[in-house]
């Protein structure tokens, strides 16, 4: 029986002192108890260790966790300025139609006065439609099952942000 080798990210990030691996794990998610319990976690040898590691702490934030990770994500339509991780994530409403464009921000706006939050979706490989249709639907949601897609949400967004910091991802 062989073992997988760590892969060369993961390795580096299990290597990191204790300060930089918080650093860069508070940059996947803006959780800081998210960020503690995966750090308390390593090292981890296989990306998907430190996945399970991810979920279950993800499947664990409080409230004020899931608010604390959300204020990290800026609303779609609107990467900020010097973030490539969310402009990269959000690739599908640059080239977006200018009325697509405030058609977002008008339904942004809609979803945080409803529910007091920014919309949080895994917006790698979507559209702009796609967004868009997905806060429409998500705006009828009651909050209570509002806050589990957003919890499922981050869940996906904390997984590609891993995959790149363990650089096993594909792009």
């Amino acid at each position: 029986m062989t073992s997988t080798p760590t892969p060369p990210g993961l390795a580096r990030f299990n290597a990191l002192d204790e300060h930089a691996a918080l650093a860069a794990l508070h940059e996947a998610c803006a959780s800081t108890t998210w960020a503690r319990r995966l750090l308390a976690g390593r090292p981890y040898v296989t990306a998907d260790a430190l996945y399970a590691a991810s979920d279950a702490a993800t499947a664990e934030l409080t409230a004020t966790d899931l608010d604390e990770a959300m204020a990290g994500h800026p609303p779609i339509g609107r990467p900020r300025p010097g973030d490539p991780a969310s402009a990269r994530e959000q690739s599908g409403m640059t080239g977006a139609p200018d009325a697509l464009k405030a058609e977002m921000l008008e339904l942004n706006l809609a979803y945080q006065e409803k529910f007091g939050h920014v919309f949080l979706i895994c917006a790698t490989g979507r559209t702009g439609e796609q967004m868009r249709d997905a806060v429409r639907e998500r705006l009828g949601n009651a909050p209570e099952r509002e806050r589990e897609i957003v919890r499922t949400e981050l869940g996906k967004i904390n997984r590609i942000r891993l995959a790149r910091l363990a650089d096993v991802e594909g792009d």
